[in-house]
């Protein structure tokens, strides 16, 4: 006959038991922590197709290849504060671990980039130019990125320009007041007759609503971020490659933090860099593409083509674009020809990427 067990004994035991058991939960907890959190930080809603496509599942595709060793936290919107001009230099000085940024957003500090933005030079296709532009950077643009370490670089798809009148000329775009993306694309929409007017992405949808602009100029993946598809209705394309323009963006990893991994999870980023993660970023950027012009078309806008010949009249009016950014290169002792050449050079060897 067994002897009852009085209150008190029972929580001793209970407590006993747990005091036993929490040395084990703790060595279990500890063996799935991650050894090393990385802050990852960028300029764009956590919506974004930079985020959801691209960033997101690279973040988990390193921790599961790390046995989640190595752990992201994504940082959208400039939670982490600054502006994203200093995106850059965030990562430089180790104020966050990554940025995603375009170096366009520092003008001048990378010169060599600006190959792939000048006008007509890009092909329409991410993957094309991102592939190309990775490939470029590394034997290129070593010294211009030389403060941080890289992850990897890309562009986006074709621009378009979204506008609340039908583009169809070069006498459409007269006077109509566009925002332009990057340095290089102004200055080929003011070669184009546009005028042209910059302010960040996030101030668009007022300034379309209140006809401060009558339209901007940006790939589809950025439409439903700013609604520029209810607030206009005429989209215009340019047929073909190459394109009008693309932008460039970086992933870019704060170098001592990088140097302070140990061997085998440096080795986990290395295979998670350069053209493996270029071509991941350039298929989000081309899959959403396509599933935002099928959207606006089945919203009833309208996407405008431009005929070729008139393309061939845009690529005659920009050419003074390129001509003043090789004497620019020329007076910075750059040899800006060479860039050029090697960019298109790249994007005519990854044409046939899927």
């Amino acid at each position: 006959m067994s002897t009852p067990t009085n209150p008190a004994r029972r929580r001793f035991l209970a407590v006993s038991a747990g005091v036993l058991a929490a040395p084990a939960l703790l060595r279990e907890g500890y063996a799935q922590a991650p050894q090393v959190t990385l802050r990852m930080h960028h300029f764009l809603p956590p919506t974004t197709n930079g985020q959801v496509n691209f960033l997101a599942p690279w973040a988990k595709k390193v921790a599961a290849d790390s046995g989640n060793r190595i752990k992201i936290d994504i940082f959208p919107s400039m939670q982490l504060g600054g502006a994203p001009p200093q995106l850059y230099d965030q990562a430089k000085d180790g104020v966050v671990d990554l940025v995603w940024t375009l170096p366009g957003y520092t003008t001048g500090r990378f010169p060599g980039s600006e190959a792939f933005e000048l006008p007509f030079v890009a092909d329409r296709k991410a993957i094309v130019n991102s592939r190309a532009f990775q490939e470029f950077a590394a034997e290129h643009l070593k010294e211009e990125f030389k403060d941080v370490h890289p992850i990897c670089f890309w562009t986006h798809d074709h621009g378009l320009i979204h506008a609340n009148k039908p583009v169809h000329t070069l006498e459409d775009l007269k006077g109509l007041k566009l925002r332009f993306p990057t340095r290089l694309a102004g200055e080929a929409l003011r070669a184009l007759g546009a005028t042209v007017v910059g302010m960040p992405v996030p101030q668009v949808p007022e300034s379309l609503a209140q006809r401060v602009i009558n339209g901007c100029v940006v790939p589809w993946e950025v439409v439903p971020s700013i609604k520029v598809h209810e607030l206009v209705k005429n989209h215009t394309e340019i047929p073909g490659s190459p394109t009008l323009y693309v932008a460039t963006f970086i992933l870019a990893m704060n170098k001592a933090k990088y140097e302070s991994l140990p061997a085998d999870l440096k080795e986990v980023l290395d295979k998670n860099s350069g053209l493996a993660a270029a071509t991941m970023a350039g298929k989000a950027w081309d899959d959403q593409a396509i599933v935002v012009s099928e959207m606006v078309k089945a919203r009833g806008n309208t996407i405008i083509t431009i005929s070729e010949d008139e393309k061939a009249r845009w690529r005659k009016a920009t050419e003074p674009v390129i001509e003043h950014w090789l004497t620019t290169m020329k007076e910075r002792g750059l040899d800006g020809q060479k860039l050029l050449d090697s960019a298109r050079a790249a994007i005519h060897k990854h044409e046939n990427a899927a």
